[in-house]
């Protein structure tokens, strides 16, 4: 008798999450932005929230959460209802390399993976006034003036590319926290910070408009969007990398058939030549369509955390 109740009551929370899933979506939908406005995860989540609204049929409301390199907003994506109506959009700093923080959560477990948006290269930039034009001459100032370099600190990633920097080349640099790359821009503008590593999204235009100098591109290798900014191998310092990326990332037991919308939503939106053309200026390569499926997305986050938690833990990196 209490196997046939289990497994009435199971088939019967089964429908019902069959029945929300064909009524997905019935009304808005959250995503989390894990940083303040005016950075690029921003710029991002914006452009594509925006495209995929008439394809979903619904509003999808950002909501901007900065603090703690971004965990605290992903936090409350980990605990929120898994029904699709509460989603974030992550990257490396709040799915990998926010475990120099104290989580509450696990990074691995706690999240489903919708989807990857694209790859990003991350600039180093500096202000217009640094005498240095280029990586080589960055190290050889900051050994000449230990400690002198402002070093903005608003993410993981920034955190880690600073000790990385330290480490590499026997400098020395002070960070200088923030809660976001759009707060920490307007004060490399101003000249206050002397050092930024950010996403192109937040970095090119001013680079652009020649208000700051790009110093480096942290990839392996030229990216096709910006591909006049050096590599660190070619400028000194071999190795020098930090990973930049999107993806969407719903909690942990959203349905498969809502999780299978809202790629679909992404994926088209993906392929509008009009948000590949906004990406391009905004220095994003958009990631391969296999890469965009759930599985891609699973498989990518995967190779990312087996590739940089062994650097961190062996560098005993910590936030800073």
């Amino acid at each position: 008798m209490r196997k046939l109740i289990a497994a009435v009551a199971l088939a019967a929370i089964a429908g019902l999450a069959s029945a929300q899933a064909q009524n997905y979506p019935s009304r808005s939908i959250t995503l989390v932005v894990p940083f303040p406005p005016g950075g690029s995860t921003d710029v991002a989540a914006r452009i594509l929230a925006e495209r995929m609204r008439p394809i979903l049929g619904q509003s999808i409301i950002i909501e901007n959460q900065g603090g703690a390199g971004g965990s605290i907003a992903v936090g409350r994506v980990a605990r929120a209802a898994p029904d699709g109506y509460t989603i974030d959009i992550g990257q490396w700093d709040t799915h990998v390399g926010s475990i120099i923080y104290n989580l509450t959560y696990d990074l691995q477990k706690d999240f489903e993976p919708i989807g990857l948006i694209s790859n990003n290269p991350q600039l180093m930039v500096a202000k217009k006034a640094q005498p240095a034009n280029d990586l080589k001459g960055l190290v050889a100032w900051m050994k000449a003036n230990p400690g002198e370099a402002k070093f903005v600190n608003q993410n993981a990633a920034a955190n880690v590319s600073g000790i990385l920097l330290q480490q590499m080349t026997g400098t020395k640099v002070t960070f200088i926290p923030y809660r976001g790359a759009g707060p920490a821009m307007t004060d490399l503008v101003s000249g206050q910070v002397d050092l930024l590593v950010a996403q192109g999204a937040v970095t090119l235009p001013q680079v652009r408009g020649g208000t700051i100098k790009a110093i480096v591109n942290m990839s392996p290798k030229r990216s096709s969007s910006i591909p006049d900014i050096p590599t660190s191998d070619e400028s000194g310092v071999p190795g020098l990398y930090m990973s930049g990326w999107f993806g969407f990332f719903a909690p942990k037991g959203t349905p498969k058939d809502i999780i299978a919308k809202l790629n679909g939503a992404m994926v088209e939106a993906l392929a509008d030549p009009a948000i590949k053309a906004k990406f391009a200026e905004l220095g994003l390569d958009v990631a391969s369509r296999e890469q965009q499926s759930p599985e891609g997305l699973a498989a990518f986050h995967k190779s990312e955390i087996e590739k940089w938690w062994p650097i961190i833990k062996a560098g005993n990196i910590k936030a800073e």
